[in-house]
């Protein structure tokens, strides 16, 4: 429970310094509020002998990582405050161009991979001039510069009052009232306002730095979980309350919405509500893809589908948020459930992973092809699954009812 949490954990399978391997460096979710780079399912030992140098990082979280506040912006210097965690993920990688060829790295080839609130951070990066030049390519797992979905960034004024608000019902006065109070106070009592529009390291909204083009040219392999939502628990709790609440947010758009996720009864709402999460979120990850290959950067886009195999007795969540790391880091079949599709599946996805970090295409010897995005009209999300292939085409009635909604938000309506 310390600021003092910047370090971070290294595995290479290089044997001398000269050996130029492509480096990845990950960066862990749990809402900006928890986690770490060393927590055992992100042990980097196997995904590192698919012949990568794997970095695992720290960043500081909740009210140390994200939070805004008029006196912080005042003695910044810059003029602003929050995104402090942003600024931690730029510190390691500009530590990862200092030191990554001793370890045997090529820091000509430095590829960032995240999941979920880690993925957010992933996309703050690659639309941030600030992080210009310090990797090549990224990889998003089940997240965006908008998070799971659609949602307009806060701005830094908007943090600023919240940050304000937080502090003066911790009964504190002033920023140096506050810095007499134990970290664990300030940690269980202050939020984080997340990733906002700062003016430095976030100039404008992602959503209009993605449309102009103006991301760091990097390449990109984004995707999501068939079944997201069951992580958070987003069944609708009736059918009346999901339809007004789909109504209010989709506006002039709710009967098209509701027409093809229904709610005639409870039941059918609780499968609508999952399942209109879960293709938000596939929309939201093709659409960043799409974004990439319009400045003609290699883009790929992936569906994952497989269910763990779970304890006898114990409940799963099917492909659910977070499902994919242990496959990604090479670790699901070595559970005592794992079975020969899952050793198969993570030895792909590893290969797929590194490969892409080596050279911006995941493809590479014994794998099933892996098609490229260049446009909505061919792009192919990779299943990844019990079985491995490209999906036939896309829901494209869904996907242009989100295009739809999206628009609207952007213009503010």
């Amino acid at each position: 429970m310390s600021e003092d949490c910047l370090f971070l954990n290294v595995w290479t399978p290089a044997r001398t310094a000269s050996d130029r391997l492509p480096v990845m460096l990950w960066i862990h979710g749990a809402g900006l509020t928890g986690g770490s780079g060393s927590e055992p399912r992100y042990i980097g030992e196997e995904l590192a002998k698919k012949g990568a140098v794997v970095i695992t990082i720290n960043y500081r979280l909740g009210p140390f990582g994200w939070l805004a506040h008029p006196e912080l912006t005042r003695e910044s210097g810059q003029k602003t405050s929050g995104n402090y965690g942003m600024m931690d993920a730029i510190a390691a990688l500009k530590w990862v161009q200092r030191n990554a060829n001793a370890f045997g790295g090529d820091t000509r080839r430095v590829t960032i991979f995240g999941e979920s609130a880690g993925a957010f951070l992933v996309a703050g990066l690659v639309g941030s001039p600030e992080a210009r030049g310090l990797f090549e390519r990224a990889i998003a797992e089940s997240g965006g510069w908008m998070g799971m979905g659609m949602g307009a960034m806060r701005t830094l004024a908007q943090a600023e009052e919240a940050g304000a608000k937080g502090v003066v019902a911790m009964n504190a006065s002033s920023l140096a009232d506050l810095r007499t109070k134990p970290a664990e106070d300030i940690q269980r009592d202050l939020r984080g306002a997340g990733l906002i529009v700062d003016g430095k390291y976030v100039p404008e909204d992602l959503s209009l730095t993605f449309a102009r083009g103006k991301q760091n040219p990097v390449d990109l392999l984004v995707g999501s979980n068939k079944d997201e939502g069951t992580f958070f628990g987003r069944q609708a709790s009736s059918a009346e309350q999901f339809t007004a609440q789909s109504k209010q947010r989709f506006g002039d758009l709710g009967d098209a919405f509701l027409k093809l996720y229904p709610a005639g009864t409870d039941a059918e709402a609780a499968t609508s509500s999952l399942a209109s999460f879960r293709d938000e979120a596939n929309w939201h990850m093709r659409m960043w893809a799409e974004a990439q290959a319009r400045i003609h950067r290699m883009a790929y886009l992936y569906y994952f589908t497989r269910e763990p195999p779970t304890a006898p007795g114990v409940q799963g969540r099917g492909a659910t948020h977070t499902a994919e790391i242990a496959y990604v880091f090479h670790q699901a079949g070595s559970s005592p459930q794992g079975a020969d599709v899952d050793r198969k599946l993570e030895d792909a996805m590893a290969s797929y992973w590194v490969n892409f970090a080596g050279t911006g295409d995941p493809n590479g010897r014994g794998l099933p092809a892996w098609p490229m995005v260049k446009d909505r009209a061919t792009g192919r999300a990779m299943i990844l699954g019990d079985t491995i292939e490209a999906e036939s085409s896309p829901d494209n009635v869904r996907l242009s009812l989100f295009d739809q909604a999206y628009l609207r938000l952007k213009s503010g309506n």
